[in-house]
């Protein structure tokens, strides 16, 4: 299983897989059976696939996700698709790696909520198939650092990078329609998409794997309020693993994003850039699951954001077109994998029927941003 997924140099795949962690079919077996598995929570009722369901291009579909007794973080849930290709993990790279990443939601109070992890090897050592696979993934007794290794080692597996654009890439201009091929050329000029969504053959996924903000939150947020008491709850010394999880899930302190990692002021506010593959398919999106379909997002960067002090300097008007912004949106649907293909049209067409229904009122906002200068924006995002 030391083969790399197509679309992926083998020489930076090797460097992806841990070598404490090499991927074989008996890792990946458990791995997959402990994606599913309901036990890991503490009541019984989410497993990893709940928040990341295969029927759903692995999210939840939801605004923010909804962990046991039906508590809601701060969250949307990113999909799991690809997610072996990041740098680190979730919104704010609070987790280097995929490995870590897969033990923290089942600690989480409001995620899966067991109280220690402990409490979870004894539940797993319990189980005769868990004690087996263990010993044949791992060659030992059930524990925890392997749990977290052999969930990382099925998500490793989840690489979905065959869509419409790479065949259009490998010569068949028929893959992508007219709109979709003007949808690319305004994606690498006009557009500025470029500009952090990478998307080439040597970063496949479409992103610049760093963070930024872009005016999502500032509309309703105080960020220097927030940015404060987070000094106080983060202390001199840094926050504790189970700190920046708790602060980002349950608490307003969610809208300073990297800030919480780092303490950096200008990543207040700021969230790594997305990956775009599969992106017709993971609505709703950004971080707070704010914005329902992908013409809502290019709505959000058409009109420069939200304006806020910490807003990235790269983001301000397009003046794109309707008939661009519909071009840009063919472009993006492009990007879901052919295993997807069904789910994607199905997506489409509900995203659209949505977009055309919402259409004036979003009209309405940006006519008004181009009469108000830019401080009278501010101060009416503060009243």
């Amino acid at each position: 299983m030391e083969v790399a997924p197509r679309g992926i140099d083998p020489e930076i795949w090797k460097a992806l897989v841990p070598s404490e962690n090499p991927l074989t079919p008996t890792r990946v077996a458990l791995g997959e059976r402990l994606y599913f598995e309901r036990k890991l929570s503490r009541d019984g009722s989410v497993s990893c696939s709940t928040c990341h369901d295969v029927r759903k291009g692995f999210t939840d579909g939801r605004l923010v996700s909804e962990g046991i007794g039906a508590k809601l973080g701060r969250r949307n849930a990113p999909t799991t698709l690809n997610a072996a290709l990041q740098r680190d993990q979730f919104w704010d790279g609070r987790a280097a790696s995929l490995e870590e990443q897969a033990g923290m939601p089942i600690l989480n109070p409001i995620e899966m909520g067991q109280p220690s992890r402990d409490a979870v090897v004894r539940t797993l050592a319990g189980d005769p198939d868990y004690v087996r696979l263990f010993k044949e993934a791992y060659g030992r007794e059930p524990n925890y650092t392997d749990l977290e290794r052999a969930i990382a080692s099925f998500e490793r597996t989840l690489i979905f990078l065959d869509s419409p654009f790479d065949d259009f890439l490998g010569g068949k201009t028929e893959a992508l329609s007219p709109d979709a091929q003007e949808g690319w050329r305004l994606f690498n000029g006009k557009g500025r998409c470029v500009a952090c969504h990478r998307l080439n053959a040597s970063n496949p996924l479409g992103t610049d794997f760093i963070y930024h903000n872009i005016g999502v939150a500032a509309r309703s947020r105080d960020f220097e309020a927030l940015a404060h008491k987070a000094s106080g709850e983060l202390g001199s010394e840094g926050a504790s693993k189970e700190t920046l999880d708790k602060l980002a899930l349950e608490t307003d302190l969610s809208e300073l994003g990297r800030f919480l990692v780092t303490r950096r002021r200008a990543d207040i506010g700021a969230f790594k850039t997305q990956q775009l593959r599969n992106v017709g398919i993971t609505a709703p999106y950004m971080h707070d699951g704010s914005l329902q379909t992908l013409w809502d997002v290019m709505d959000h960067y058409n009109k420069g954001g939200e304006a806020n002090s910490y807003l990235d300097g790269g983001i301000e008007p397009l003046a794109l077109s309707e008939k661009e912004i519909d071009q840009l949106v063919a472009f993006l649907f492009g990007l879901t994998d052919h295993r997807f293909a069904d789910l994607n049209e199905a997506a489409r067409r509900k995203q659209e029927e949505r977009a055309h229904m919402t259409r004036p009122l979003r009209d309405t906002d940006l006519a008004l941003r181009k009469v108000l200068p830019f401080e009278d924006r501010v101060l009416e995002r503060k009243r």
